[in-house]
């Protein structure tokens, strides 16, 4: 009815729903999909998680999806990997201030550049330093990759300016940082891949720029991967 005895009926306001946040309040940003049909992925953009998921997940499935990729993201940013609700460093000045940062945390300060830069003329280094000048640079190539890549990266191009060559004492510098060997893997890996044309591991087709935690599928009998590693029926929620 459209009113009564006592005045016109009242509308009922519904409340909005609340923005979603993850566990320390950095905003959260779901983007569907239509060429991503394998893959769910979760990255840091400027300060807000992303997580990228297919167009066809029914809201049920985003909601189980988000959850597992915000997880992940937590317990990378846990172990340094990520920086949780930081942003990645990669203007020439974030890149210096991100390089003072681990050279005063895993060097002890010792390391001072005089400048730190990315370039795009670096088509075989990851990185390169001069200590006669104190420069260093680092390939714009690692921009995709996850940031602890680019920490190792960035951590060995300032041991260079303390001792130059890659003698015991040089790797004795880089023993503090707890992803040496794991980076140092994953560049050969990805030289590897790329020496022989192959694609990069999760490709797909999406089109955003993921780099911290993607999940393949290509599994047999329908099944899809979960961050976890553990295997869930395609369309489970």
């Amino acid at each position: 009815m459209p009113g009564s005895a006592n005045g016109p009926a009242k509308a009922t306001a519904i409340p909005a729903a609340a923005p979603l946040t993850t566990a320390d309040g950095a905003p959260v940003e779901v983007r569907r999909s239509a060429r991503r049909r394998r893959t769910v992925a979760a990255f840091w953009e400027n300060g807000t998680a992303v997580v990228a998921i297919p167009a066809s997940f029914s809201r049920a499935q985003e909601r189980e999806w988000v959850h597992r990729m915000l997880e992940k993201l937590r317990l990378q940013g846990a172990r340094g990997a990520s920086g949780a609700g930081r942003r990645r460093p990669r203007s020439d000045a974030a890149l210096a201030a991100h390089a003072a940062e681990l050279s005063a945390k895993y060097l002890g300060g010792r390391a001072v550049p005089s400048s730190v830069r990315w370039v795009s003329n670096q088509n075989s280094r990851w990185g390169s330093a001069t200590p006669s000048d104190g420069t260093i640079r680092l390939s714009e190539k690692l921009h995709p990759m996850p940031q602890w890549v680019i920490d190792y990266v960035l951590l060995h191009e300032l041991a260079h300016l303390l001792v130059a060559g890659h003698n015991a004492a040089f790797w004795r510098l880089l023993e503090a940082y707890p992803e040496t060997a794991r980076a140092k893997a994953f560049l050969e890996g990805v030289s590897f891949a790329t020496s022989r044309g192959l694609a990069p591991a999760g490709s797909d087709g999406a089109d955003d720029g993921t780099d911290d935690v993607e999940v393949a599928d290509g599994m047999a009998g329908g099944q899809q991967e979960a961050p976890d590693g553990t295997c869930v029926p395609a369309g489970a929620s």
